[in-house]
């Protein structure tokens, strides 16, 4: 292990240094460059002195960044890490501790208590864990760095104008390592667009106000089609014959469609009679859960675009109010390593089925070509990268 970590701190090393190499300016030069573009934003020099305080690039945060997992996390991986006894029991006493604040928002924007608590707990553990990382400092780094220096370049001055106009002194404006920031994680452009100041007291603080964090979380999903009469979705039951090509997100049918192909709740009751529009879900592939998603379910993948965060979210959010527990877990579901995901990937090039170039992340497009090779030897096309998949494929 210790060689491993030393081969890992020598790969950082060199990736820094060439990268370096890159940058034609010295991130001194830089930092003078923003100071002197954020000043023409009309940002004040009183607010510009916080750049005083960040260094040269946090080899920390790029190391973050440039890291990557050595297995692709698997759906009860997931949800077992977030949806625990001692969460769901947390979370029921909390939303009993701050009924009254959660009902004058579900009033203002018809977000449930339930699902606001679900977000809350998933995004920093009912705000016990906001990140330890200078929102100016970590943003400073990413925006130095080439490879996607106009984004986190824009956030930075976002974050600057902030802190311009009060609503966070810089040594208090904490975050992740990529610049979320605050109990709801919000990044300085979310914040901008979609902060309340709920308590009324002049300043939108997502750091220690829970009017403001409430209140902006609310919003926030509001904006983003939330339903304040659904529910995100439930599980269900498939039948044999389902057509797996047809799960996913980007389909959407009636309610009633869906059950006129058979799919019925989980403890076999018909589906409800709803003008929804609803897709299916499968996180774990033919074998595992399913799951019927309506609008709220697509709101909350504005919030965080993974699959696995959305039906968490939804699920814990059913915990909190007396839901049981998820009822069709895999046994043994085994994780595909990043080196197993990139043969996959790989050997369905090498068959014929485009998956694009071998990097061993579970996108789009390799999905489509899973489903094609699934398709032409007459398996299930659920489009999921699984060991057996692998197995089959390998010669």
């Amino acid at each position: 292990m210790k060689y491993l970590l030393m081969g890992a701190c020598f790969s950082l090393a060199v990736s820094l240094q060439a990268q370096a190499q890159e940058q034609e300016q010295s991130f001194e030069q830089w930092l003078a460059e923003l100071r002197a573009e954020a000043r023409d934003l009309g940002i004040s020099e009183s607010t510009l002195t916080a750049l005083d305080t960040v260094e040269a690039p946090l080899e920390r945060v790029l190391e973050l960044d440039n890291s990557q997992p050595e297995f692709v996390q698997t759906f009860t991986r997931y949800i077992d890490l977030r949806v625990t006894p001692g969460q769901v029991s947390r979370g029921q006493t909390l939303m009993d501790q701050h009924g009254v604040l959660l009902e004058q928002v579900r009033q203002r924007y018809g977000v449930q208590p339930h699902y606001l608590m679900a977000f809350w707990a998933i995004e920093s553990n009912f705000g016990r864990a906001t990140g330890g990382f200078s929102v100016l400092q970590a943003l400073a780094t990413l925006a130095y760095d080439p490879r996607r220096a106009d984004f986190f370049r824009r956030e930075l001055l976002t974050a600057l104008r902030i802190i311009d106009e009060g609503h966070i002194s810089p040594e208090r404006m904490s975050g992740s390592w990529a610049g979320a920031m605050g109990q709801l994680q919000f990044l300085p452009s979310v914040f901008y667009r979609y902060g309340v100041d709920g308590d009324g007291d002049g300043r939108i603080d997502i750091w220690n106000s829970l009017p403001d964090i409430f209140h902006s979380a609310a919003n926030f999903l509001n904006e983003s089609g939330w339903q304040g009469d659904e529910r995100w979705g439930r599980e269900v039951l498939l039948p044999e014959d389902f057509d797996f090509s047809l799960a996913g997100n980007n389909t959407r049918l009636p309610i009633q469609e869906w059950a006129d192909m058979g799919v019925r709740r989980v403890n076999g009751a018909p589906l409800p009679i709803a003008d929804m529009q609803a897709s299916i879900i499968i996180p774990a592939g033919a074998t595992g859960p399913a799951f019927i998603a309506y609008a709220n379910y697509r709101a909350t993948m504005n919030y965080n675009p993974s699959t696995f965060y959305a039906l968490t979210v939804g699920h814990l959010a059913d915990r909190f109010t007396g839901g049981d527990p998820i009822q069709r877990m895999p046994v043994n579901e085994q994780a595909m390593s990043v080196a197993d995901v990139r043969i996959l990937q790989e050997q369905l090039n090498a068959q014929g089925y485009d998956s694009g170039e071998p990097d061993g992340r579970v996108g789009r497009q390799t999905r489509a070509a899973i489903r094609a090779y699934q398709e032409a030897n007459g398996l299930p096309m659920d489009g999921y990268a699984s060991r057996e998949l692998l197995d089959a494929l390998t010669p």
